[in-house]
């Protein structure tokens, strides 16, 4: 007589491991939630100590009080830093694709000088001294620099060194020109020295509205060209087998980062370290993919800039240490740390 044997436990199947882009796309989920958490507290937290019912009361009941006045004011240094920090992140990653270079940042190509040359000529010589009037000036320089960067890069044969040794040259010529017009006219001087630190207290809705074409312009154009940018990463033979246009993705890449960097420089003036780091960190844990990055830039740079303006205005109470100072205090030891790494994230 058979007897049936019992059957085999089957063997449990361990759950399959989460895809990268689903942990990805959860990183990016999380990234806005700290992005929302740090505007509220850039909002709420500043020089002058306010209740939560004061903050309450001027964001939606605004009466015309001193309560009132601040917080609009720190709403509109909100959105700026949003916009600017969006536009410094993304700027810094395009840049670092173009040139191949992961330690580039928006200076590297002359575009804050440019600017900062543009407004201390209208200073000077044209007695310009209000926001709303230097900063046409101030994007009219970056896209100045930026075009003929572009010029003398090769143009049609840019390659990423010309255009870097491009971007270098004339950032040294600007930045002589610069303190030689400070020298010389004491007026400009005392004028510059707040503008050239970089801050967000000159924020307004005029600023805003201002710069915000541009931005968004600039936005749109850079995440457009993480494909091509992709591309071009794999080596210029391999992107033209792949269909890649080099010369018009590099001059596009230009223009976004010009208008980019160049906006945001005009309304906050010129920002430094928040180009660099953030796509650099970013890269180290999404990798090379710019379909990632340029989001992930968008949404962390801000984060840092709003945290570092907040910063700022609480440990130097009652007074505020302008936004410039503090990415540079915070932005000098990291650089240091990535040039020291004995394998710095390629791109």
């Amino acid at each position: 007589m058979l007897v049936d044997s019992p059957p085999e436990p089957r063997a449990e199947t361990a759950p399959a491991p989460p895809s990268r882009r689903a942990v990805r796309a959860f990183g990016l989920l999380v990234s806005v939630a700290i992005l929302v958490l740090v505007a509220l507290f850039s909002i709420a937290v500043g020089a002058k100590e306010l209740s939560l019912a004061q903050v309450w009361h001027g964001l939606f009941s605004d009466s015309g009080t001193y309560g009132d006045v601040v917080v609009a004011d720190r709403l509109s240094r909100t959105v700026l830093g949003l916009l600017a920090g969006a536009a410094l992140g993304l700027s810094g990653a395009v840049l670092q694709a173009l040139t191949r270079n992961p330690l580039a940042d928006p200076g590297l190509l002359g575009i804050n000088a440019g600017a900062s040359a543009a407004v201390v000529t209208a200073m000077s010589f044209f007695g310009v001294t209000s926001l709303s009037g230097y900063v046409w000036f101030a994007f009219a320089g970056a896209a100045a620099v930026g075009a003929l960067v572009w010029f003398l890069g090769g143009s049609r044969g840019a390659t990423p060194v010309r255009i870097a040794l491009a971007g270098t040259a004339i950032s040294a010529a600007l930045y002589g020109y610069l303190q030689a017009v400070m020298i010389l006219d004491d007026a400009a001087l005392a004028k510059m020295r707040f503008w050239t630190v970089g801050s967000l207290s000159s924020a307004s809705s005029s600023t805003i509205w201002q710069v915000l074409p541009f931005l968004v312009a600039g936005s749109v154009l850079a995440l457009a060209l993480a494909r091509p940018l992709n591309a071009m990463a794999m080596g210029d033979d391999t992107a033209k087998a792949l269909g890649a246009n080099l010369n018009r993705t590099r001059a596009l890449s230009m223009l976004a980062a010009t208008v980019l960097c160049g906006a945001a420089t005009a309304a906050c003036g010129p920002i430094v370290f928040v180009g660099l780091m953030v796509p650099h960190v970013i890269r180290s844990f999404t990798g090379p993919d710019l379909r990632w990055i340029l989001p992930y830039a968008t949404i962390l740079s801000p984060v840092l800039l709003l945290g570092a303006d907040v910063i700022g205005r609480i440990v130097a109470r009652p007074s505020e240490l302008q936004v410039g100072i503090v990415t540079a205090v915070l932005g000098g030891p990291v650089f240091i740390f990535l040039v020291r790494r004995r394998r710095t994230t390629q791109l």
